[in-house]
């Protein structure tokens, strides 16, 4: 099996970004320890701070992985042509959030990634990866 875990803008940060939110460890740190617990799993990790980027990536793996985790950060409440990418796409993607976005801003309540995803995880801090990968299995 084969997946990407795909990370939008300012998560390049974690484990110095807002620590009350989003913890200390950075993502780097997570992935290692995702790789070892899931070792039968090829996990990959792209990350970028540009919009156009994530959907070029999208665009690039999504009719050869069998899933891709997005975490769009920001882009989720903005972004329309991150959702039609994942329209446009054969691999089910499921989106994760560090945070409980509906318990922060009400701009944060809205997702573009949403409805075009195979299912949600949020809340659970960096275990929602963890369980984003357990969707697939």
């Amino acid at each position: 099996m084969r997946i990407l875990i795909i990370n939008g803008p300012n998560l390049n940060l974690l484990g110095k970004r807002e620590p009350e939110v989003y913890g200390s460890t950075t993502f780097e740190e997570y992935f290692g320890q995702l790789k070892t617990k899931f070792d039968n799993v090829e996990l990959e990790y792209y990350q970028s701070n540009i919009e156009g980027e994530l959907i070029d990536k999208i665009q690039e793996v999504g009719f050869s992985y069998d899933g891709i985790i997005l975490n769009a950060g920001a882009y989720t409440h903005t972004s329309i042509g991150i959702g039609d990418a994942i329209r446009a796409i054969t691999t089910p993607v499921v989106e994760v959030h560090i945070s409980n976005t509906f318990s922060r801003e009400d701009f944060r309540h809205v997702s573009h990634i949403s409805p075009a995803a195979k299912g949600i995880i949020l809340g659970f801090g960096l275990q929602s990866y963890d369980l984003a990968i357990q969707s697939f299995m």
